[in-house]
């Protein structure tokens, strides 16, 4: 087994062996957890919320979104949308009809999936979106290639809420994000060779810092607090960001 794949299994098994979070877990603290990350996800979506409301029945598809309270929440919110969730681990999307409970609404689809082989057909959906998901898929390049694939031109893809940094910092950003959450190894994505790899991939893409000082501890609220004061900072020091990319029009 090499280490992505080691990596993807950690990830699958996390969801079958953890105390809150496997299917047969009734957890308070966990409904309260994902509770507590509704108002960053709502700050988010304020950001880009007509590319979720878009007339008729968009199809909208998350990835990445473990048990399904992200994709839930817009289903309640964009109940005209088409929802699909997807997660790397099927023990993880057994629990979405838990979050259909807690929204009261239901799911146009779920399943599991790698983030590089999604069960969609080729310029079927009009938005992807991933919730500070996109630091666990390590295959990018095959990742951003498959959004290509499944969106439909003018279509887009957003990577909301992730952990970025400079190169010349990532050592540093892995390790500290590693010390907090040793269970799951995460990365730190370097925002200039994410952007490389969508174009490379035929798709426009940028990115927006949020530094957002919700759900932070002291330090770290004062922290994203100086990045809001001086964005410029956010360019050179770790900062959550939101990437966007589109698939250019057929035309262009």
């Amino acid at each position: 087994m090499d280490r992505l794949e080691s990596l993807q299994q950690r990830e699958i098994d996390y969801w079958r062996e953890s105390e809150h979070e496997s299917p047969d877990s009734d957890s308070v603290h966990n409904l309260v957890n994902k509770m507590s990350d509704v108002p960053v996800f709502m700050e988010v979506l304020q950001r880009y919320q007509t590319l979720f409301s878009n007339s008729g029945t968009p199809r909208v598809l998350e990835l990445g979104g473990g048990q399904g309270w992200g994709a839930c929440l817009i289903k309640r919110l964009y109940p005209a949308a088409h929802v699909t969730l997807t997660d790397i681990s099927p023990f993880a999307v057994q629990s979405a009809y838990k979050w259909e409970a807690v929204f009261q609404t239901r799911l146009d689809a779920a399943y599991a999936c790698y983030s590089y082989e999604i069960k969609e057909p080729d310029a079927s959906v009009d938005l992807v979106y991933c919730f500070a998901a996109a630091h666990h898929f390590r295959a990018h390049r095959r990742t951003l290639k498959e959004l290509h694939r499944i969106l439909r031109p003018g279509g887009h893809a957003l990577y909301l809420y992730e952990p970025t940094c400079p190169r010349f910092l990532h050592g540093i950003a892995y390790r500290r994000v590693n010390r907090i959450r040793p269970e799951i190894e995460e990365d730190v994505l370097v925002w200039r060779n994410l952007l490389n790899i969508a174009r490379e991939a035929g798709l426009e893409a940028r990115v927006d810092f949020h530094p957002s000082t919700l759900r932070r501890r002291p330090v770290a609220a004062v922290y994203y607090a100086v990045l809001s004061i001086l964005p410029f900072l956010c360019h050179l020091l770790p900062c959550s960001a939101n990437f966007v990319f589109r698939k250019p029009d057929a035309a262009g």
